[in-house]
């Protein structure tokens, strides 16, 4: 029996919806500054975040320094209702019975983990750069996606962003970039199910 494909899905942008603009202006607004200052202060600190060199805990503490009002569990509900499901979550289930799929994401596991819940079951495989200590678009963090995987066999990534896609090429896998029509869907879709 020929082995399957193995299916490399981002996390926000691909299943779920990214940390959207009004997750940031809405705690912007709790935190009692602009959206502009608050979204430069965290780009400051967004690599040290996604890699895990600033852990979750320390994230909320420098936040709290730097803006006392900001209570995280008004944050942490924040999140939950402003992320979102996308339609390829619909289709997870199905694509597991003809592919390994594994997770690649730049996230924080502690923010990501009830939605995580939800789906481990489809997955081989579960990568969260906070987690891993490297974030997209470094190598280092697609080849330990890959080390989850048989080498002999087809890999297809799917990310939201071009600048991720060009490790994976480096790699030998295919690339897939979404589009906001999820058009992108239907030709995974058919790439795993017509040839089974």
């Amino acid at each position: 029996m020929e082995n399957k494909p193995q299916l490399v899905l981002d996390l926000a942008g691909v299943l779920i919806t990214n940390l959207s603009a009004s997750f940031w202006q809405e705690l912007a607004g709790h935190a009692g500054t602009t959206f502009t200052i608050f979204i430069e202060q965290l780009s400051a600190i967004r690599k040290d975040l996604w890699t895990g060199q600033l852990k979750e805990e320390q994230f909320w503490i420098w936040l709290q320094s730097q803006y006392p009002k900001v209570d995280k569990t008004y944050a942490y509900d924040l999140l939950k209702r402003t992320t979102e499901t996308l339609p390829a979550m619909n289709y997870l289930e199905r694509w597991s019975q003809h592919a390994d799929i594994h997770l690649l994401s730049n996230h924080c596991h502690e923010w990501v983990k009830p939605i995580l819940l939800t789906i481990e079951k489809y997955t081989k495989s579960i990568t969260i750069s906070n987690q891993v200590g490297f974030c997209k678009p470094h190598r280092e963090i697609y080849e330990i996606v890959q080390s989850h995987m048989d080498f002999s066999t087809r890999i297809i990534f799917v990310d939201d962003q071009m600048k991720n896609l060009k490790p994976a090429v480096d790699l030998g896998w295919e690339t897939m970039l979404v589009d906001e029509q999820h058009y992108w869907i239907e030709h995974l879709d058919n790439i795993l199910t017509i040839r089974a």
